[in-house]
């Protein structure tokens, strides 16, 4: 049986991601097979095909942070699981495919009822957002934050669950997107035309207690201005390494993981030993994943159940097919996207087995 997938054979724009069809993947020995429904699109894969996230993989590879999909087979000695079960993971590549194979241990079902365009965008999005809120900065009710990229698809997920969690929240975006951001109960800050750390110290008085800054470099610096007295920036994101949706940092077209990286360990560092105790803390969705897994499966059924009581939405810009994944990153890359890009991989209903 002939499935499609995308690879990337070298770094660069998006003219490197190459459909291709080929014979579907066999479940090994402790492997599930999973037809993919629906895999994301967001901007560490683009950093991953430019060459420059921490994460990049070697040549060639198949993007895709996080996808939803149904059991298909199961590789042998596999129990616990059933074909036919909605399962939703975070393979942080390979998920730009019609089947996929992965470990048990990474699959979390999925309640059945769920549109899988928006099940998906709770994998990476709102999982990161939920966990900078709750378990990196600790948010209580009535606490300011500022978030970054507020109109994208990790900044729509924090202000929804921002707005339960009982914030007062601001929030930097286009003036295109005001309206998005204060619907979704945020004060908007236009970045084009104003100083966001002017403009919460006029706002607030004194600052924020959170900020979640998604850009990276010196930005950092600049959200740490805008903090009151004992506040952190969490610090997630190094966006502002791209434009246009390509790599700023020079020499492309290979693989440099950590070059952005330095720069952003060197603010954090610094942070701490500067007075105020205005902290930057990173963030990384992948690290806590691997070592905290149990967090990742309780806050992932969290949201799910958030979706099922219909007490988040999540913003689907497109829904595009699987094949025009070069497109789908070119629209993110220009910026303006608001919520999340969803490929659609496969629509027609499995004939699960056993291999």
């Amino acid at each position: 049986m002939k499935h499609t997938r995308i690879i990337v054979y070298h770094y660069g724009g998006p003219d490197e991601l190459r459909v291709v069809e080929e014979e579907c993947p066999e479940p090994k020995p402790g492997e599930v097979r999973v037809k993919v429904l629906t895999a994301g699109v967001s901007l560490p894969d683009i950093m991953m095909r430019e060459g420059f996230h921490p994460e990049t993989p070697r040549l060639p590879f198949t993007p895709g942070w996080d996808l939803v999909g149904v059991v298909d087979r199961l590789g042998d000695g596999v129990l616990g699981i059933e074909p036919g079960q909605l399962v939703a993971a975070l393979p942080i590549f390979g998920a730009y495919a019609e089947f996929v194979c992965l470990p048990p241990r990474k699959l979390v079902p999925v309640p059945p009822g769920l549109d899988p365009s928006e099940a998906v965008s709770l994998v990476l999005n709102y999982i990161t957002a939920y966990q900078m809120l709750h378990r990196s900065a600790k948010v209580k009710p009535g606490q300011r934050v500022l978030i970054h990229g507020a109109a994208g698809g990790v900044g729509t997920a924090l202000l929804q669950l921002g707005r339960l969690a009982g914030l007062e929240m601001y929030g930097t975006c286009s003036a295109r997107d005001a309206s998005t951001v204060s619907n979704m109960g945020g004060i908007p800050i236009d970045y084009k035309s104003q100083d966001f750390v002017k403009e919460i110290q006029r706002l607030t008085g004194d600052g924020v207690d959170a900020v979640f800054e998604s850009i990276g470099g010196t930005h950092t610096w600049l959200s740490r201005k805008a903090l009151r007295r004992g506040g952190k920036v969490v610090a997630y994101g190094l966006t502002g390494s791209l434009r246009g949706g390509r790599s700023t940092l020079g020499s492309p077209g290979r693989r440099q993981r950590f070059r952005a990286i330095a720069i952003f360990a060197w603010y954090i560092a610094v942070s701490w030993l500067l007075p105020g105790r205005k902290r930057v803390v990173p963030y990384s969705i992948q690290w806590l994943e691997r070592l905290k897994p149990e967090f990742f499966r309780q806050d992932l059924s969290t949201l799910f159940d958030l979706l099922l009581q219909q007490k988040i939405k999540p913003l689907i810009s497109q829904r595009m097919p699987l094949a025009e994944a070069r497109q789908a990153q070119e629209l993110l890359g220009k910026g303006g996207v608001t919520g999340k890009i969803v490929l659609v991989c496969n629509e027609a209903s499995p004939e699960p087995g056993r291999a």
